[in-house]
């Protein structure tokens, strides 16, 4: 937000606010990227809207008072600016395993969480992990939350043969190839990305590709995402063909798992990822890490097939899997769809009315 901005807010937000009753009115705080945690706090923003809950513009919440704001990350949240403030406070808890190697700020977070924990009034988790986590740093059972991070269905569609083809030719990819997709940030900051994001396991990922490669000819590779550099360089290294498709925002994903035959996660921390119910959604056969929510929704050989963690030789003998067994290839594509369905944003939200019941008032609006 620029300094101009905060100026026109700070002006013109108290007095239009300040007859608001206490707690009326929902902020919806995201990290103003564009990206995943954007796109996090504009479904949560329409999902409450569908329950009936007064729902302000997001930026307005530093300069009102005495409301609730919910911020679709922690490490935002947890800053002296919001625990401090006079607004109740609710955040989604997604990852950040304390202790992890060159992360210091899932130690500084989960400190801060446990310093203020009486502070925090909902969290959102989407696995036991975090949950466990959570509830250790001292927050309420009662205000700790799962709720899986869900799928928009109308925005991934159940592609079939010429949904295939088109993506394809859009994006010129060979219809002879076997197409691997990999779709996230898996680089440091938000230039080139050259500097691995480890927790996104885009080692493994080359790792994997490079197996793949050796036993699949005809295997290429799509990534969408921004900072892929480092995985683009490793590929050229390996002289592995890629194409990377660059997107203004996430709603031009679903094209992209059109034309995919794999979707490969091979993450070590994940509060999803998103690309699990998406890729089942779109119909792409799933291969993945036993991370995040994913162990919860993969049942291995039937929806989709998963490995450990940092397990290179399982995730490229399930790709081969996927490309040796046209049977396989079938049932994961059409198995994969209905836990999607499951999962769709409007089915999660009588679990999103349990949260923010008692955190946004109904029914107190001037």
């Amino acid at each position: 937000m620029s300094v101009l901005s905060r100026a026109v807010l700070r002006a013109y937000v108290p007095p239009r606010t300040v007859s608001w009753p206490d707690h009326s009115r929902l902020f919806v705080v995201g990290d103003d990227i564009g990206w995943s945690i954007d796109d996090d706090s504009a479904r949560l923003t329409r999902t409450a809207r569908r329950l009936g809950y007064d729902v302000a513009p997001g930026p307005w919440a530093r300069f009102a008072r005495r409301q609730s704001v919910f911020h679709a990350e922690h490490f935002g949240a947890l800053r002296p600016r919001w625990l401090e403030s006079s607004h109740r406070l609710g955040l989604s808890y997604f990852h950040g395993r304390p202790g992890t190697p060159g992360y210091p700020e899932f130690d500084d977070a989960h400190d801060a969480l446990r310093k203020h924990a009486a502070r925090v009034d909902r969290v959102q988790v989407t696995h036991d992990e975090m949950r466990d986590l959570v509830l250790e740093a001292g927050v309420a059972p009662a205000h700790v939350f799962r709720i899986p991070i869900g799928v928009d269905l109308e925005r991934f569609p159940l592609g079939d043969d010429a949904a295939r083809q088109g993506a394809r030719k859009e994006l010129g990819l060979p219809e002879s190839a076997f197409v691997v997709g990999s779709f996230q940030k898996d680089g440091v900051g938000w230039g080139d990305g050259f500097e691995p994001k480890t927790i996104k396991g885009p080692d493994t990922l080359v790792a994997v590709l490079e197996q793949a490669r050796s036993r699949i000819p005809t295997l290429a590779v799509l990534l969408t995402g921004p900072a892929r550099g480092y995985v683009r360089r490793e590929l050229e290294r390996l002289q592995i063909p890629y194409k990377h498709v660059q997107l203004d925002s996430r709603d031009g994903l679903a094209r992209a798992y059109h034309a995919l035959d794999v979707y490969l996660v091979t993450s070590r921390q994940e509060g999803g990822p998103k690309s699990v119910l998406e890729s089942m959604a779109a119909g792409v056969p799933l291969v993945t890490t036993r991370v995040g929510q994913a162990p919860s929704l993969v049942a291995d050989g039937e929806n989709g097939l998963i490995a450990d963690v940092d397990d290179a030789d399982a995730l490229a003998a399930g790709v081969q899997r996927v490309h040796d067994d046209s049977g396989l290839a079938r049932r994961l594509r059409t198995a994969g769809r209905p836990v999607a369905e499951a999962h769709a944003d409007e089915r999660l939200e009588s679990l999103w009315a349990e949260l923010l019941h008692g955190f946004v008032e109904k029914g107190r609006t001037l």
